[in-house]
């Protein structure tokens, strides 16, 4: 197979994960989504803490919080995707929105950035890096800036 078929069938390959994690986030089925990384993977996330090193239980117990702090289904979007990819190596960044009604009634719409790296694991594609991060209002107020649309 030519090295451009290689990369067409890896990034369709890459587009079936990432749709895998975002109906996984969507129906807020925790196993179904951390079965989308690599048992070492490393994330940098929105919530705390600062990194979660592999599959970690914190991992699922803070999943399972933030599912249960929405009602119903949860919204997400993802825009600019951008793919690109070699045989085992991987990575994309993209705009996601986070959207939905949380348990307290309140709304929830917001765009985060978002960077995943994926690593062919006996020819299975996993993500082993997740950063996800908001801009800061840089004025002295550190406000994250959660009201950006693209």
């Amino acid at each position: 197979m030519s090295t451009e078929s290689n990369k067409v069938k890896n990034e369709v390959l890459i587009r079936t994960l990432i749709d895998e994690l975002t109906n996984a986030i969507r129906t807020k089925d925790v196993d179904r989504l951390t079965s989308c990384y690599a048992a070492d993977t490393v994330m940098f996330v929105l919530a705390p803490p600062l990194q979660i090193k592999g599959n970690e239980g914190s991992s699922k117990k803070n999943l399972e919080e933030w599912f249960a702090s929405f009602q119903g289904s949860i919204g997400y979007e993802i825009r600019d995707l951008h793919i690109t990819t070699s045989d085992e190596v991987a990575f994309c960044y993209s705009l996601n929105q986070i959207s939905g009604t949380r348990s307290d009634g309140s709304k929830t719409d917001i765009w985060v950035r978002e960077t995943l790296c994926f690593y062919k694991i006996n020819s299975e594609w996993k993500i082993l890096h997740q950063h996800q991060s908001v801009p800061f209002y840089m004025d002295g107020s550190n406000k994250a800036a959660i009201d950006l649309k693209p």
